[in-house]
């Protein structure tokens, strides 16, 4: 997995962020606040993430990008938990952090905010942890390796409810999608059919339906038929 790496030049006004090996130039534009966006009501994003300048550079892109933002940091759950004492409308989270992990901690931000959706923000993008996020709450997921107006993207689409999971380029188109096949016995998984209805439903052997099935499960990296189709939900892949 890329490391992420940031440099600063400040002799031309600008930020360059060197991210999953793509370079991000932010122009940094002074504006000041005019009386009727200060009178608006703000949108309220909560990041949680222990690089101080990804924080910075974050702050930058949602300043230019969705305005009337206010915008909380914290460097760990700890200090976000503790710290942040007003109403959020949505989490940005990482998952490596100091003290207790971002999966490990979307349970405890929904505790504390039941309202605001966690979308993790993270650069630990494999399928599994992805899955896993969304299995454990949270509302979306969106790679540090993305462009940025695909973070924006997922931000804004989060804030109006829509479930993310955006994945890296670099990933296989296999890993990114189910069959046609695998897609109707993941439907009838979600009527909660058994291997034999779904057979006679598809005029296919139970063998061959069971196989389908335990690729469905690997693809969703879960054990079991209900943690699948709760992932293809959380996903939106069934409704």
């Amino acid at each position: 997995m890329p490391s992420l790496t940031y440099s600063m030049d400040f002799t031309q006004g600008a930020v360059n962020f060197i991210w999953s090996k793509k370079t991000i130039l932010i122009s940094l534009r002074s504006s000041l606040p005019s009386c009727s966006n200060a009178e608006m009501t703000s949108t309220r994003i909560l990041l949680i993430d222990d690089h101080a300048l990804f924080r910075a550079g974050l702050r930058m892109l949602l300043d230019r990008d969705i305005p009337d933002t206010e915008l909380f940091e914290a460097g760990s759950l700890d200090e976000a938990i503790v710290d942040t004492m007003v109403d959020i409308d949505v989490v940005l989270l990482d998952i490596h952090l100091n003290g207790l992990n971002g999966l490990d901690g979307i349970a405890l931000i929904n505790r504390k905010w039941p309202l605001a959706p966690v979308l993790i923000l993270s650069s630990q993008d494999q399928p599994e942890t992805i899955d896993l996020a969304l299995t454990r709450g949270a509302a979306g997921f969106v790679s540090k390796a993305e462009t940025p107006s695909a973070i924006i993207g997922a931000i804004n689409r989060v804030l109006r409810g829509e479930f993310s999971a955006l994945y890296p380029a670099t990933l296989n188109a296999t890993q990114q999608c189910l069959t046609p096949r695998q897609s109707e016995v993941l439907g009838f998984l979600n009527q909660g059919l058994s291997n034999k209805l779904i057979a006679r439903q598809l005029s296919l052997s139970e063998n061959t339906v069971r196989r389908h099935v335990q690729d469905i499960l690997e693809f969703f990296a879960v054990v079991n038929r209900s943690e699948a189709v709760f992932a293809a939900r959380r996903r939106g892949l069934v409704s």
